[in-house]
């Protein structure tokens, strides 16, 4: 069964929607989960995170919690390996 990751955004958001748009773009599958609809998705990214801020990502144990397309960049280029799982290419909007 393939992991899916988890993209934790607040509606409205335009880094979450930033982060959207990369990650269509770049063909990752992920499961969005709305952290203002759905106090229970908050409560978990909270938990895997400490704060409230998104977008949150979540793939396993690799969390990026607050991010900007450059600084999740940046945190794939330390785990390469994640990077290949995911088939992220470059950082192309």
């Amino acid at each position: 069964m393939k992991n899916i990751p988890n993209l934790y955004v607040k509606d409205g958001c335009p880094w979450c929607m930033e982060a959207l748009t990369f990650f269509n773009n770049q063909g990752v599958e992920i499961h969005v989960c709305d952290v203002v609809d759905n106090p229970v998705q908050m409560e978990r990214m909270v938990e895997l995170s400490g704060q409230t801020l998104t977008p949150t990502f979540e793939y396993g144990e690799f969390v990026v919690s607050d991010f900007s397309i450059d600084e999740f960049m940046a945190e794939l280029e330390e785990n390469p390996e994640v990077k290949s799982e995911l088939g992220i290419i470059g950082e192309s909007l």
